[in-house]
C-alpha cells in the first residue's frame, strides 16, 4: 500500500449539498451545512476510510466568479485543492436544471484530467429532471450507493494509522483578532482564509505538524461574539463547533488584540476553557501595530491582563507578531511545558508535607463551631491534575481558604498554564456510607457524587 493518503476533493456550485455529502461520507457533523449559499470558506479536510483503505476528503467553497480580494482568496483556494486531488467529485443539484456555473465547474474538472465523479445530489428532493439533463456535462454520473466503490476502484489503495498522544493546541477568541494569522504562522503555510473582514472562518480548520519530533494537531475556530450578536443559523453553529473544539483540544491559545484588551468576552471565552479543564495560554497578538512602544510597554500592559484574568491567574501570556514572527515558535515551546505540567504527577509524600506546613502555619478557620481538619492529600488524575484531600467537618472549608491551597501548591510545583482541581472527602461521612452499603442501603448522594 502507498504510504501517503490519496486525496479526493469535492466541488460545485454553491449550496449544491457538498457539506452534506462530505458528512455523510466521513461520517461526522465537520462540516457546516444550512440552506444559506456560500456557507463553506474554508475547506474542510476529513480522513474517510472505506473497505481497508482510507483517503483525505476535501469539501471546498462553491466555484464562482470573484468579485473582490477575498473572494478570489477563496477561489484560489479551490483551484489549489483541485490541482492536489487524485479524484475530482463533481457535485451539481438535481432539483435544477444544469446551469452555465455547472458547465463552467465540469469543464475545469474535466481539464486536469484526473477522474472524475458527477454527483446528482438531492435526488430525494427531484421529480422531473431526467439524468439525460445531466449527461450534458460530459461527465459519468453515479449514485451515492455507488460512490465509494468508484472512488475506491481509482484511487491508490493507502492507509496510515493516526499517531497516538497527539498535542491538540486550539486557538480560539474573538473575531477578526488574528486566529487565522497566527493559525497560519504556527502550521508555516497558507491553510486557513486570512482578511480583514470579520468572520472568516466558519468551519474549524485542522493542521498536523510536528515539532521536536511531538505530534501537534492545529485547531483554528471561527470568532466567538456575544450571544445577543451571534447571527441566526451559521454563526450559532459555528459558535457550537468552537465549543467542541475547546472540549476536544489540549490547550487554548486565548488571543486577543493589543489594541483592544480585556473584554468581557475574551474574559468569558477563558471561562469556558477552564471549565474545560484544558490548559490555557493569553495570546496578545498585532504587538507590531503598537507604536511608539519601548521596553517598558509590555511591562505596563502585563499586570493589567493578569487583574482582569485574575480568575485564571496560572495562564501564561506572551505578546505574539504573525507579521514579524515575533514570539510565534516560543508558543510551541510554552505549549509543550503547559502540556508536561497538565500530565504532572506529584509524589503523595511531597504533597503531604506540603498540607501539613500549611495548615500548620494558616490554619482553617472554624465556621458554626466545627473546625475543618485536613489529615492528607493525594493526587487522583491528570490533565488537569486532581488532588483529593481527607479530613473531617470539610464542608466548613471557605473558598479563601481552599484558594490559599491552590496558591501555594502552585508555588511548591510548577503547574503553569493548567487549572487544578480539588475534591474534599469527609472520613466520617464515608464511614456512614460504607456502613448504609453493609447494610444494604444505598449510599448519600449529592449532586452525583457520595457526599464527603
Amino acid at each position: 500500500m502507498s504510504s501517503k493518503l490519496p486525496t479526493v476533493a469535492i466541488i460545485g456550485r454553491a449550496n449544491a449539498g457538498k457539506s452534506s455529502l462530505f458528512n455523510r461520507m466521513v461520517r461526522a457533523k465537520q462540516a457546516i451545512v444550512a440552506k444559506e449559499a456560500g456557507t463553506t470558506r474554508n475547506k474542510v479536510v476529513g480522513k474517510v476510510e472505506y473497505q481497508g483503505s482510507q483517503f483525505w476528503l476535501v469539501d471546498t467553497a462553491g466555484l464562482k466568479d470573484p468579485n473582490d480580494d477575498f473572494e478570489q482568496s477563496i477561489q484560489d483556494q479551490i483551484v489549489d485543492a483541485v490541482e492536489s486531488a487524485d479524484v475530482i467529485l463533481v457535485v451539481v443539484d438535481s432539483t435544477n436544471y444544469t446551469s452555465d456555473e455547472d458547465k463552467s465547474i465540469a469543464k475545469k474538472a474535466l481539464k486536469s484530467k484526473k477522474p472524475i465523479i458527477l454527483i446528482a445530489n438531492k435526488t430525494d428532493l427531484a421529480s422531473t429532471l431526467s439524468n439525460d439533463e445531466f449527461k450534458r456535462l460530459g461527465i459519468a454520473n453515479v449514485g451515492i450507493t455507488n460512490l465509494l466503490d468508484k472512488i475506491h476502484s481509482v484511487i491508490p489503495k493507502a492507509r496510515e494509522e493516526s499517531p497516538e498522544n497527539v498535542l491538540k493546541i486550539c486557538l480560539v477568541g474573538r473575531p477578526n483578532v488574528g486566529k487565522s494569522h497566527l493559525f497560519n504562522s504556527l502550521a508555516g503555510k497558507q491553510q486557513a482564509l486570512v482578511a480583514d473582514i470579520s468572520g472568516t472562518t466558519r468551519d474549524v480548520n485542522r493542521s498536523p505538524i510536528k515539532y521536536h519530533g511531538i505530534d501537534i494537531e492545529l485547531l483554528d475556530t471561527a470568532g466567538m461574539r456575544k450571544p445577543g450578536k451571534q447571527e441566526v443559523g451559521i454563526e450559532k453553529f459555528s459558535v457550537l463547533r468552537t465549543i467542541s473544539a475547546i472540549e476536544e483540544s489540549d490547550i487554548c491559545l486565548l488571543l486577543m488584540d493589543v489594541n483592544e484588551l480585556n473584554t468581557q468576552l475574551d474574559q468569558r471565552i477563558a471561562g469556558i476553557v477552564d471549565e474545560a479543564g484544558k490548559g490555557l495560554i493569553i495570546v496578545v497578538t498585532k504587538w507590531d501595530s503598537v507604536e511608539n512602544k519601548d521596553a517598558y510597554t509590555r511591562d505596563a500592559l502585563a499586570p493589567k491582563i493578569a487583574n482582569t484574568f485574575n480568575f485564571v491567574p496560572y495562564a501564561p501570556l506572551i505578546f505574539t507578531s504573525s507579521l514579524t514572527g515575533q514570539n510565534v515558535s516560543k508558543i510551541y515551546d510554552l505549549a509543550l511545558k503547559v502540556d508536561e505540567n497538565r500530565r504532572r504527577t506529584l509524589r503523595t509524600r511531597d504533597l503531604n508535607s506540603l498540607l501539613q506546613q500549611l495548615v500548620s502555619s494558616h490554619p482553617p478557620a472554624a465556621l458554626k463551631n466545627n473546625k475543618p481538619k485536613l489529615r492528607y492529600i493525594v493526587q487522583t488524575d491528570t490533565s488537569p491534575p486532581w488532588f483529593v484531600i481527607y479530613g473531617s467537618h470539610l464542608k466548613f472549608v471557605h473558598w479563601s481558604y481552599k484558594r490559599y491551597l491552590e496558591r501555594n501548591l502552585r508555588e511548591k510545583f510548577d503547574l503553569a498554564g493548567t487549572p487544578i482541581r480539588f475534591s474534599f472527602r469527609d472520613e466520617d461521612q464515608i464511614k456512614a456510607n460504607r456502613t448504609r452499603i453493609r447494610e444494604g442501603k444505598e449510599p448519600r448522594i449529592i449532586k452525583g457524587r457520595i457526599k464527603g
